[in-house]
């Protein structure tokens, strides 16, 4: 599938187009279906990486672990969650973006999540996110809290398109789900496989996990995609370049050495290392491959 992003802030494009990116403003504006086949989706980015940070979702009651038992509707949110996304602060503006990726890769076309709040100049604003991929469509009336694989499926579509700054860049998103299969007219346009994500935000321990992909790490950063590959950076004081990571995002390295086989037809990592770190055996399936225009 086919997305497009402009930033996601705090948190974090299985065939699936989108735009990744991650920036100064937060466009809260609908998605739109777009394209020939009904896979390609436009979506937009956001700044996720600070809203993962303890600092921005979790302290304001919109903490992962924590909405993973209750329904994905408004209703059904906690009383932290709901004043999460509803506050008008910079913190809000974080939660309701977050809110949105989840909306977008968990529920169906044909369901939306829906509210209001007020902002700090006394005007209401209604909100109406639409699903997009229906990872977990049946979360909007039950919760998934021991459903630990949709929960990395879930997390592996947001990191996936979080972007460090506020550029629209389309993406492919491609796994072995049939939520994120991909045409021939997409696979052929989007040939640079830019790297994985993997990871549970809504485990006891939340974490997210990246590699890139060696032959797509100049093309990325050409696009302003650094979350597989790391931002760099110029110290000032000594001149010196320095490769940091992206958000709460972990970057493993290289994925040709902590992921096995790619898929024949779609191009995408069948599985990748859990956690290198501590073994070089533990391998998860559960994985999103992002790819870009040459």
């Amino acid at each position: 599938m086919v997305f497009s992003c402009a930033r996601i802030v705090g948190l974090c494009a299985v065939p699936l187009m989108t735009v990744a990116c991650i920036g100064a403003e937060i466009d809260e504006e609908s998605e739109e279906l777009v394209g020939e086949d009904q896979s390609a989706i436009i979506s937009e980015n956001g700044n996720l990486p600070n809203a993962l940070q303890a600092n921005g979702l979790n302290l304001n009651g919109l903490n992962l672990n924590g909405l993973n038992l209750n329904a994905l509707n408004p209703a059904s949110l906690s009383t932290n969650a709901l004043a999460s996304i509803k506050n008008p602060g910079p913190n809000g503006a974080l939660s309701r973006e977050l809110m949105r990726y989840l909306v977008s890769c968990a529920l169906r076309p044909d369901q939306t999540f829906s509210f209001s709040w007020t902002d700090s100049a006394g005007v209401v604003r209604t909100e109406a996110y639409r699903g997009d991929l229906g990872m977990a469509h049946w979360w909007a009336t039950g919760g998934i809290a021991n459903d630990t694989y949709v929960q990395r499926q879930i997390t592996a579509c947001i990191a996936a398109r979080t972007n460090w700054y506020g550029t629209h860049v389309t993406i492919s998103l491609r796994n072995s789900e049939s939520s994120m299969s991909s045409s021939p007219s997409e696979r052929a346009a989007y040939t640079v496989r830019e790297g994985a994500f993997w990871g549970n935000l809504f485990a006891s321990a939340p974490y997210v996990r990246a590699c890139y992909s060696p032959t797509g790490v100049a093309r990325a950063r050409q696009l302003q995609r650094d979350c597989a590959a790391g931002h760099l950076s110029v110290d000032p004081a000594t001149g010196a370049t320095t490769v940091q990571q992206c958000g709460p995002m972990t970057i493993v390295g290289s994925c040709d050495a902590v992921c096995n086989r790619v898929d024949t037809n779609a191009g995408f990592y069948a599985g990748c290392l859990e956690n290198p770190a501590t073994s070089a055996w533990v391998r998860t399936d559960v994985v999103v491959t992002s790819f870009l225009t040459p």
